[in-house]
């Protein structure tokens, strides 16, 4: 029984916002991955510099908590979780979590980012977090949708794929 859902990608690929939206269909929290970062990763990503490995290990650390402590009631949680290294990180501390892939291409991504306005990730970083962006493998469980579709159609998309069968 899935437990959590953690909506991953770049900035700007519609996270928070399918997350929030997953997790009012569901019933489930909804945990804005950003909250979790240590302020030191923030104030870095706001000053344009790229995260490493390494400042990645704490946040990773507490959304795989944050997972965790979610319970019988389930958690929605949006997080970058860019490589497959960091997944399984997470899953080795947090347990049954399904990954959900909202795809855009570049263009989308940057316009998306250009338009936000009062968050501290710049679109001067997007390069960077595409370079990271490890596709989750066939064995993982992970769903990949259109981030270009309507909210309320990746809602169904990701429902639909969580039901047995």
């Amino acid at each position: 029984m899935t437990r959590a859902i953690i909506v991953m990608g770049v900035s700007g690929c519609g996270k928070s916002t399918l997350a929030r939206a997953l997790a009012d269909r569901l019933g489930w929290r909804f945990i804005e991955g950003d909250a979790l970062h240590p302020p030191a990763n923030i104030a870095k990503m706001a000053a344009g510099i790229p995260l490493d490995d390494a400042d990645r290990l704490p946040f990773l650390d507490n959304v795989a908590e944050a997972a965790a402590a979610c319970g019988d009631g389930g958690a929605v949680i949006a997080c970058s979780a860019l490589k497959r290294a960091y997944r399984d990180r997470i899953r080795a501390r947090a347990g049954d979590i399904m990954f959900v892939l909202p795809l855009l291409d570049r263009d989308h991504l940057l316009e998306r980012l250009e338009r936000r306005l009062g968050h501290f990730m710049p679109a001067s970083l997007l390069d960077s977090q595409l370079a990271t962006l490890e596709l989750p493998g066939p064995d993982e469980r992970a769903v990949l949708i259109d981030g270009v579709a309507p909210v309320e159609a990746q809602v169904e998309r990701v429902l639909a794929a969580t039901e047995p069968g």
